[in-house]
């Protein structure tokens, strides 16, 4: 399974347009090479360089197997027509919060999983609560970064 955004390649710099420099809004995803028995997809995109310890930024889940990916400035509501459901990011709010980091490069994770479940988690979960459904219901996992540091 591959994760991967047309706006830019694994390990390089996000463009300012999908942090909080710019318009703030997600980066289009693409994920293909999904394996048989999926039923959904939940990401977790996280900054584990933030200086007070791992910072998320989105979380999503309950996508449907099917979808390919996700759209370019994804909606932040929590509740999507098909299914798909947001939770919490370490701002206490719904949906993605873009790279805004404060000081130096920071890395941030784009990590994919394969589920072979639908996910009974309501929407606004967080990261450890969305884990914790997911025990056992994994059957694949793909992962990409890209880097973001502030010009001031």
């Amino acid at each position: 399974m591959q994760i991967s955004s047309s706006v830019f390649n694994p390990g390089e710099m996000i463009p300012s347009k999908y942090t909080c420099d710019g318009l703030d809004i997600t980066p289009p995803l693409i994920w293909k090479e999904i394996p048989p028995g999926v039923k959904s997809m939940a990401l977790i995109m996280d900054d584990p360089d933030a200086p007070a310890g791992t910072w998320v930024h989105w979380v999503i889940f309950n996508i449907p197997a099917v979808s390919g990916g996700l759209k370019e400035n994804f909606p932040r509501e929590s509740a999507m027509a098909d299914g798909t459901l947001q939770g919490s990011n370490s701002w206490g709010q719904i949906g993605y919060g873009g790279p805004c980091p404060p000081s130096g490069a920071h890395r941030y994770f784009f990590r994919l999983f394969a589920l072979d479940c639908i996910l009974e988690l309501d929407a606004g979960a967080r990261k450890d609560e969305l884990f914790k459904v997911m025990s056992g219901h994994i059957l694949q996992e793909a992962q990409m970064f890209g880097k973001y540091q502030r010009l001031r």
